[in-house]
């Protein structure tokens, strides 16, 4: 089985101003109608979506990688095995994808997700 990169977000201080820069240099949509006010970002035919999430005060900017995978909590096992750090555990979100955050063993940051059964890749 293969790995793809699903999505993407960037961890911002500003959300709303990071969202309206990528959606005015790219003509990218964004919506935030969702339960948390996420903003998502459409890419465009054959992108990979994203979105921007607030970051924790005094957190640097970054941008995380969502990579899909079966059984998320196998692969956050193996992650740490190889000597990864988790950094948010194994979460079911409100549309009923999984995904856990963890930060590779030179520090950056990304994610392990699972889109929900029937919803999709």
């Amino acid at each position: 089985m293969t790995h793809p990169v699903m999505r993407w977000q960037i961890i911002s201080p500003d959300p709303a101003a990071t969202a309206s820069f990528y959606r005015q240099l790219f003509d990218w949509r964004v919506n935030s109608d969702n339960a948390l006010g996420y903003r998502e970002l459409s890419t465009g035919d054959g992108g990979i979506d994203g979105g921007v999430w607030p970051g924790p005060p005094g957190e640097r900017p970054f941008t995380q990688l969502f990579v899909a995978v079966p059984d998320v909590d196998e692969h956050v096992r193996r992650a740490t095995t190889l000597g990864a750090r988790v950094l948010v555990p194994t979460s079911v979100l409100p549309d009923g994808d999984a995904m856990a955050v963890l930060m590779d063993p030179i520090g950056l940051p990304f994610a392990v997700y699972r889109v929900a059964e029937g919803k999709g890749p």
